[in-house]
């Protein structure tokens, strides 16, 4: 961890001692995370602060949880270096479902002391996931949130006009859930007759993606190989 890092870490716990835990991050970087109820009291302190001065609102995005830490494949040749999309279970450490099926992730920028840090909340409903809009705070959050809305499905209280952004008009679902399905819902296509985009069911089928395996080629058989030239 750099001493810059760490001196940023002390002017924020100095200033939001009890609101916030500090969070797992690379040596780089600066995480925390707070209750849904302190959200706009830390996001004001960030922001007002002198020695913080987190003017600008870089992103926001949503994070589910559901399946996170659960193996996908029962594989032996799979490898674990980037073809599977798996990940291995951990039963030594705590379900992040217990806190909540669904988080928002701040990006906070300090132009004045420039310096970055990340924020998180966890929206307690799994259900009807809500928390507050920080739109109050940041005027960006307006668009970033619309967009978390839309792809999340989680509602941000008192945001002045939370609607899809992304999706077409009567988009059902949310895509960026991880239960929601990968083919879609529905498909839109050119009707000759009605002379118009029409919206009907997917008809693609579904398949299951696996994931990369290494299998035994003959190929690279030991016996196959050119043997190894000696000393001339």
């Amino acid at each position: 961890m750099s001493e810059r890092i760490e001196a940023l870490a002390q002017k924020v716990d100095a200033q939001l001692r009890g609101r916030v835990r500090r969070t797992a991050a690379l040596a780089h970087e600066l995480a925390y995370e707070t209750d849904a109820a302190n959200l706009l009291s830390v996001c004001r302190t960030l922001r007002d602060a002198p020695e913080l001065k987190f003017e600008i609102l870089v992103d926001v995005s949503g994070v589910d949880f559901l399946h996170y830490g659960r193996d996908d494949w029962q594989t032996q040749s799979a490898t674990r270096s980037g073809f599977s999309r798996a990940r291995v279970a951990h039963t030594d450490r705590p379900d992040p479902m217990e806190a909540g099926r669904f988080a928002v992730v701040y990006q906070l920028l300090s132009v004045t002391h420039n310096e970055r840090l990340r924020l998180a909340v966890r929206v307690a409903d799994t259900e009807e996931p809500v928390v507050d809009s920080v739109v109050e705070v940041w005027a960006s959050a307006n668009w970033f949130e619309r967009e978390t809305f839309d792809l999340f499905g989680i509602l941000f209280r008192g945001h002045p006009d939370l609607r899809r952004i992304l999706t077409d008009y009567g988009f059902i679902g949310h895509p960026f859930r991880k239960d929601f399905p990968l083919i879609g819902n529905v498909e839109v296509r050119y009707d000759e007759e009605k002379g118009r985009v029409v919206y009907q069911p997917v008809s693609i089928t579904p398949r299951v993606l696996v994931p990369k395996v290494i299998r035994h080629d003959h190929r690279y058989e030991p016996a196959l190989k050119d043997p190894k030239e000696g000393p001339r």
